[in-house]
């Protein structure tokens, strides 16, 4: 079997690594299937789907000036067109308010793409310019991947992972895998190394999913147990109350549900 070339092998990661940032793109559909279905997107955000595509563009740009990078286009074209149809989706079904903010924040992602390519023409040719446009990639990819931080502090403080699905977790920690290996064999680094952070937080988020994925399910049957307690064992619950002792009597049982039940609870009313 001939050994494959590092060019064979960087287009293999690249191939692996559009499929799996397609499938990551594709990650808010059902956010956004519900949406369409309440008609809203409030309680929502659209920062995450305009950073994506700042990130995307950037990366599309960085591409072109390039040269050759077919399989960095091709993704990031995707992931531009499937941002769009996010935001557009959010913005239809948003409050007032909302899509004015959202609006605005569209406005300063299309100027800072701009003037990022305008500023790369003036002052950069060549080389330089790929470089600089490399560089703010890497630092723009860098800022993208350390977002995560913010759910891992919330799912240590509140042990957790409702809002950090494995899922998106795994898929997040592939794709750094194989842009990194893309990178590393095109010896292309502005696109290798924020993808070494990407790897080492996608796995500090699964091991975070590992340790704290039975709490949940810990809080629930304690709340189950707790519950079945107060059903089959007698409590007294002593209340001090004054004026009507029926109107305290139907205010007891609406706050303690087991207390209307006599042969279980019994409540001694104090006057």
């Amino acid at each position: 079997m001939a050994q494959l070339s590092a060019h064979d092998l960087s287009f293999i990661f690249g191939l692996l690594g559009n499929i799996v940032s397609f499938i990551v793109f594709l990650a808010p559909g059902p956010t956004f299937y519900k949406i369409y279905k309440r008609k809203s997107s409030e309680g929502f955000q659209a920062i995450p789907y305009l950073v994506a595509l700042f990130s995307a563009g950037l990366l599309l740009y960085y591409a072109y000036l390039k040269k050759n990078a077919h399989l960095i286009v091709s993704i990031n074209g995707i992931g531009c067109v499937i941002e769009l149809v996010y935001i557009s989706l959010f913005l239809f079904y948003a409050p007032r308010k909302s899509q004015i903010l959202t609006g605005w924040l569209m406005l300063l992602v299309v100027g800072a793409l701009g003037m990022v390519m305008i500023f790369s023409c003036l002052f950069a040719k060549g080389t330089e310019r790929v470089m600089i446009v490399g560089w703010i990639c890497a630092v723009i990819n860098v800022a993208v991947f350390a977002a995560p931080l913010s759910i891992m502090r919330q799912v240590i403080r509140t042990k957790s992972v409702e809002f950090m699905p494995f899922t998106l977790s795994l898929f997040l920690t592939l794709c750094a895998t194989m842009w990194f290996f893309y990178g590393f064999f095109k010896k292309d680094f502005y696109i290798a190394l924020p993808n070494v952070l990407g790897f080492l937080f996608g796995v500090v988020q699964m091991l975070l999913y590992f340790v704290y994925k039975d709490s949940n399910k810990k809080d629930i049957k304690e709340l189950l147990e707790h519950e079945e307690a107060a059903k089959s064992t007698g409590v007294e619950i002593s209340i001090k109350i004054e004026g009507n002792t029926d109107k305290a009597l139907h205010s007891v049982e609406k706050a303690f549900p087991y207390c209307g039940n006599q042969e279980m609870t019994k409540a001694k009313i104090l006057k």
